[in-house]
């Protein structure tokens, strides 16, 4: 079986006068994905997919480098597009996000609406593992896309109960023949599969 598994950026390091998909890891963020890299959790990953965002491909190329795995950037897996309101502080932003999964077809305050943010991280999913390629897959990106992903994989609607928790820095994992998902979201220090 082989295993698919999605994979957020953890720890940013947070910069109000910088666009956000130009943040990078922060010292705990790095520190998070060297101690994962270090381990043999991801040992039979043979594809590496990043979203275009510098923290995700950070993310991607501390594991890449550990695994000696080429990383392809597709820039259509980014998080929900909010470049509408830029930076929110931490309560308005999770006020925000919160009306972003209540009204998936809806655009809160100018975001990418949900429901046009799931088609096109399934379509980039769908079209990396169309390939069928041996061996596991692992996507970096983002909290918002991935649960987006989940949930389509999960066959649920789009719901932030199904968000991954506060932090970033989770996993969760599906098998790519039959789509199961073998556990939901988990910090990236728990991934056992």
């Amino acid at each position: 079986m082989s295993i698919v598994r999605y994979l957020t950026h953890p720890q940013v390091q947070i910069d109000p006068a910088v666009p956000v998909p130009q943040w990078g890891l922060s010292p705990v963020g790095r520190a998070r994905t060297e101690a994962l890299a270090s381990t043999d959790r991801l040992a039979r990953t043979t594809q590496i997919i990043a979203s275009g965002e510098r923290k995700a491909i950070e993310t991607a190329e501390i594991i890449a480098a550990r695994l000696g795995v080429m990383i392809e950037i597709r820039e259509a897996m980014h998080e929900n597009d909010r470049s509408a309101t830029g930076f929110l502080k931490p309560a308005e932003f999770e006020a925000v996000a919160d009306q972003f999964f209540a009204a998936p077809e809806l655009s809160v305050r100018g975001w990418e609406r949900a429901v046009d943010a799931q088609v096109r991280i399934v379509r980039e999913a769908e079209a990396v593992l169309a390939r069928n390629r041996p061996g596991d897959v692992l996507f970096v990106g983002h909290g918002a896309v991935g649960t987006l992903l989940f949930c389509h994989i999960a066959g649920q609607a789009i719901d932030r109960r199904y968000d991954q928790p506060a932090g970033g820095g989770h996993v969760f994992a599906f098998a790519r023949e039959t789509g199961e998902i073998l556990h939901g979201w988990r910090r990236l220090e728990e991934m056992a599969l």
